[in-house]
Protein backbone atom coordinates (compact mmCIF):
# COMPACT_ATOMS: atom_id res chain seq x y z
CA UNK A 1 0.00 0.00 0.00
CA UNK A 2 1.13 3.48 -0.95
CA UNK A 3 2.24 5.60 1.79
CA UNK A 4 2.08 9.37 1.16
CA UNK A 5 1.26 11.24 4.49
CA UNK A 6 4.78 11.82 6.28
CA UNK A 7 4.22 13.91 9.22
CA UNK A 8 3.05 17.23 9.99
CA UNK A 9 6.36 19.01 9.31
CA UNK A 10 8.04 22.21 11.13
CA UNK A 11 6.81 24.01 8.15
CA UNK A 12 3.09 23.68 9.08
CA UNK A 13 3.21 24.55 12.65
CA UNK A 14 5.17 27.44 11.40
CA UNK A 15 2.88 28.78 9.02
CA UNK A 16 0.27 29.33 11.68
CA UNK A 17 2.49 30.95 14.10
CA UNK A 18 3.17 33.39 11.41
CA UNK A 19 -0.78 33.63 10.60
CA UNK A 20 -1.53 34.57 14.09
CA UNK A 21 0.45 37.55 14.13
CA UNK A 22 -0.48 38.70 10.97
CA UNK A 23 -4.01 37.45 10.34
CA UNK A 24 -4.86 39.83 7.40
CA UNK A 25 -5.94 39.14 4.03
CA UNK A 26 -2.60 40.92 2.66
CA UNK A 27 -0.47 38.83 4.19
CA UNK A 28 -2.45 35.53 3.67
CA UNK A 29 -2.38 36.60 -0.44
CA UNK A 30 1.67 36.62 -0.08
CA UNK A 31 2.35 33.46 1.67
CA UNK A 32 -1.02 31.59 -0.14
CA UNK A 33 1.97 29.37 -1.88
CA UNK A 34 3.02 28.73 1.22
CA UNK A 35 -0.39 27.40 2.54
CA UNK A 36 -0.77 25.40 -0.39
CA UNK A 37 2.49 23.41 0.01
CA UNK A 38 2.80 23.64 3.94
CA UNK A 39 -0.58 23.28 4.77
CA UNK A 40 -2.95 21.67 2.80
CA UNK A 41 -0.43 19.41 0.85
CA UNK A 42 0.39 17.04 3.92
CA UNK A 43 -3.28 17.51 4.76
CA UNK A 44 -4.59 16.09 1.24
CA UNK A 45 -1.33 13.32 1.98
CA UNK A 46 -2.98 12.71 5.49
CA UNK A 47 -6.51 12.61 3.99
CA UNK A 48 -5.68 9.86 1.38
CA UNK A 49 -3.93 7.53 3.35
CA UNK A 50 -6.86 7.92 6.28
CA UNK A 51 -9.10 6.62 3.39
CA UNK A 52 -7.53 3.18 3.51
CA UNK A 53 -7.36 2.95 7.10
CA UNK A 54 -10.87 3.99 7.74
CA UNK A 55 -12.22 0.81 6.19
CA UNK A 56 -10.76 -1.27 8.87
CA UNK A 57 -12.65 0.96 11.24
CA UNK A 58 -16.15 1.49 8.98
CA UNK A 59 -16.71 1.21 5.77
CA UNK A 60 -19.26 3.70 5.43
CA UNK A 61 -16.74 7.23 6.62
CA UNK A 62 -15.65 9.04 3.69
CA UNK A 63 -12.39 10.79 3.41
CA UNK A 64 -12.49 12.97 0.55
CA UNK A 65 -9.03 14.92 -0.27
CA UNK A 66 -10.15 18.47 -1.80
CA UNK A 67 -9.05 21.52 -0.62
CA UNK A 68 -12.41 22.69 -0.91
CA UNK A 69 -15.96 20.94 0.11
CA UNK A 70 -13.88 17.78 1.09
CA UNK A 71 -12.29 16.16 4.74
CA UNK A 72 -10.37 19.37 5.32
CA UNK A 73 -12.04 22.64 6.89
CA UNK A 74 -12.37 25.79 5.34
CA UNK A 75 -9.18 28.18 6.64
CA UNK A 76 -11.57 31.04 6.13
CA UNK A 77 -13.52 32.26 9.11
CA UNK A 78 -17.35 33.37 8.58
CA UNK A 79 -17.26 36.40 10.42
CA UNK A 80 -20.64 37.78 9.35
CA UNK A 81 -22.43 37.73 13.00
CA UNK A 82 -18.84 37.34 14.41
CA UNK A 83 -17.40 40.44 16.78
CA UNK A 84 -13.86 38.54 16.37
CA UNK A 85 -13.14 39.67 12.31
CA UNK A 86 -9.91 37.92 11.98
CA UNK A 87 -10.46 36.34 8.29
CA UNK A 88 -8.65 33.27 8.62
CA UNK A 89 -8.48 30.34 11.12
CA UNK A 90 -5.54 29.90 12.85
CA UNK A 91 -5.64 25.98 13.33
CA UNK A 92 -6.49 23.11 10.75
CA UNK A 93 -9.34 20.51 11.44
CA UNK A 94 -9.92 17.26 9.16
CA UNK A 95 -13.21 15.62 9.42
CA UNK A 96 -14.09 12.15 8.54
CA UNK A 97 -18.08 12.19 8.58
CA UNK A 98 -20.22 9.61 7.79
CA UNK A 99 -21.10 8.83 4.08
CA UNK A 100 -24.71 10.00 4.78
CA UNK A 101 -23.86 13.18 6.76
CA UNK A 102 -24.32 15.97 4.68
CA UNK A 103 -22.39 18.76 7.01
CA UNK A 104 -19.96 19.18 10.43
CA UNK A 105 -23.19 18.21 12.35
CA UNK A 106 -22.82 14.62 11.16
CA UNK A 107 -21.25 11.57 12.88
CA UNK A 108 -17.61 11.41 12.13
CA UNK A 109 -14.00 11.38 13.22
CA UNK A 110 -12.21 14.90 13.71
CA UNK A 111 -8.09 16.23 13.94
CA UNK A 112 -7.85 18.97 15.24
CA UNK A 113 -3.96 20.09 14.94
CA UNK A 114 -3.28 23.32 16.75
CA UNK A 115 0.32 23.40 18.55
CA UNK A 116 -0.97 23.29 21.83
CA UNK A 117 -4.56 22.03 21.71
CA UNK A 118 -3.75 18.16 19.57
CA UNK A 119 -6.94 15.90 20.01
CA UNK A 120 -8.78 13.33 17.56
CA UNK A 121 -11.46 10.62 18.01
CA UNK A 122 -15.00 10.60 17.38
CA UNK A 123 -18.44 11.41 18.00
CA UNK A 124 -21.17 13.71 16.81
CA UNK A 125 -20.87 17.68 17.09
CA UNK A 126 -23.93 20.00 17.74
CA UNK A 127 -27.03 17.80 16.13
CA UNK A 128 -29.59 18.96 14.48
CA UNK A 129 -33.05 18.84 17.13
CA UNK A 130 -34.09 15.83 15.75
CA UNK A 131 -31.00 13.64 16.12
CA UNK A 132 -30.28 15.18 19.38
CA UNK A 133 -33.51 14.06 20.77
CA UNK A 134 -33.34 10.57 19.80
CA UNK A 135 -29.82 10.49 21.34
CA UNK A 136 -31.09 11.97 24.48
CA UNK A 137 -34.19 9.80 24.16
CA UNK A 138 -32.40 6.06 24.22
CA UNK A 139 -29.93 7.35 26.83
CA UNK A 140 -33.11 7.79 29.27
CA UNK A 141 -34.73 4.76 27.97
CA UNK A 142 -32.27 2.26 27.93
CA UNK A 143 -29.62 3.40 29.94
CA UNK A 144 -27.96 -0.15 30.24
CA UNK A 145 -26.47 0.68 26.83
CA UNK A 146 -25.42 3.80 27.64
CA UNK A 147 -23.84 2.42 30.54
CA UNK A 148 -21.80 -0.02 28.73
CA UNK A 149 -20.52 2.60 26.40
CA UNK A 150 -19.41 5.06 29.08
CA UNK A 151 -17.53 2.23 31.05
CA UNK A 152 -15.92 0.82 27.97
CA UNK A 153 -12.39 0.43 28.74
CA UNK A 154 -11.05 2.01 25.37
CA UNK A 155 -13.15 4.93 25.76
CA UNK A 156 -11.86 5.22 29.59
CA UNK A 157 -8.47 4.44 28.73
CA UNK A 158 -7.87 6.52 25.66
CA UNK A 159 -10.15 9.13 26.05
CA UNK A 160 -11.04 9.43 30.04
CA UNK A 161 -14.73 9.02 29.20
CA UNK A 162 -17.19 10.59 26.91
CA UNK A 163 -17.41 14.60 26.75
CA UNK A 164 -19.41 17.16 25.62
CA UNK A 165 -20.90 20.71 25.73
CA UNK A 166 -24.06 20.33 28.01
CA UNK A 167 -27.01 22.00 29.20
CA UNK A 168 -27.09 23.81 32.97
CA UNK A 169 -30.55 22.63 33.28
CA UNK A 170 -32.01 19.34 32.26
CA UNK A 171 -34.07 19.59 28.87
CA UNK A 172 -37.75 19.51 29.00
CA UNK A 173 -39.20 16.36 29.01
CA UNK A 174 -36.46 14.18 30.92
CA UNK A 175 -36.80 13.51 34.53
CA UNK A 176 -34.29 15.39 36.57
CA UNK A 177 -33.12 12.36 39.27
CA UNK A 178 -32.31 10.03 35.66
CA UNK A 179 -28.91 8.44 36.59
CA UNK A 180 -27.36 9.76 33.26
CA UNK A 181 -28.85 13.14 33.49
CA UNK A 182 -25.69 14.70 33.18
CA UNK A 183 -25.63 12.95 29.55
CA UNK A 184 -28.73 13.51 28.46
CA UNK A 185 -28.15 17.41 29.00
CA UNK A 186 -25.02 16.92 26.28
CA UNK A 187 -25.92 19.24 23.06
CA UNK A 188 -22.28 16.88 21.91
CA UNK A 189 -21.46 13.65 22.64
CA UNK A 190 -17.24 13.31 21.55
CA UNK A 191 -14.61 10.72 22.65
CA UNK A 192 -11.08 12.90 22.06
CA UNK A 193 -7.93 12.12 22.93
CA UNK A 194 -5.34 14.95 23.44
CA UNK A 195 -1.81 14.85 23.02
CA UNK A 196 0.46 16.83 24.77
CA UNK A 197 3.26 17.01 22.19
CA UNK A 198 3.98 17.17 18.21
CA UNK A 199 6.79 14.78 18.30
CA UNK A 200 4.63 11.94 17.19
CA UNK A 201 2.40 14.68 14.79
CA UNK A 202 5.31 15.41 12.64
CA UNK A 203 6.02 11.58 11.84
CA UNK A 204 4.47 9.18 9.24
CA UNK A 205 3.21 6.93 12.52
CA UNK A 206 0.88 9.48 14.29
CA UNK A 207 -1.74 8.29 11.16
CA UNK A 208 -1.08 5.28 12.92
CA UNK A 209 -2.43 6.42 16.22
CA UNK A 210 -4.93 8.38 15.02
CA UNK A 211 -6.66 5.08 13.70
CA UNK A 212 -6.01 3.26 17.14
CA UNK A 213 -8.06 5.94 18.87
CA UNK A 214 -10.72 6.22 16.24
CA UNK A 215 -11.08 2.84 16.21
CA UNK A 216 -11.47 2.76 19.88
CA UNK A 217 -13.95 5.52 19.84
CA UNK A 218 -16.24 2.72 18.06
CA UNK A 219 -18.28 2.14 21.28
CA UNK A 220 -19.45 5.64 21.33
CA UNK A 221 -19.67 5.27 17.25
CA UNK A 222 -21.49 2.66 17.38
CA UNK A 223 -24.38 3.93 19.84
CA UNK A 224 -24.93 6.97 18.06
CA UNK A 225 -25.30 5.53 14.39
CA UNK A 226 -27.48 3.06 15.67
CA UNK A 227 -29.71 5.40 17.32
CA UNK A 228 -29.75 8.04 14.87
CA UNK A 229 -30.31 5.35 11.71
CA UNK A 230 -27.33 4.77 9.80
CA UNK A 231 -25.17 1.70 9.47
CA UNK A 232 -21.50 2.27 11.28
Amino acid sequence: MTRYFNGFKDEFWNFFDELKENNNREWFTENKSRYKNDVVTPCMDFIVDMGERLKEISPHYTAIPKANGGSLFRIYRDVRFSKDKRPYKETAGIQFRHKLGKNAHAPGYYVHLEKGNLFYGGGIWMPEAPALAKIRDRIAEYPQRWQKVIENEDILKNFGGVGGEGLTRPPRGYDADHQYIEDIKRKSFFAMHNRADRKLVKSAEFIDDVVEKFDAAGPLMAFICDTTGVEF
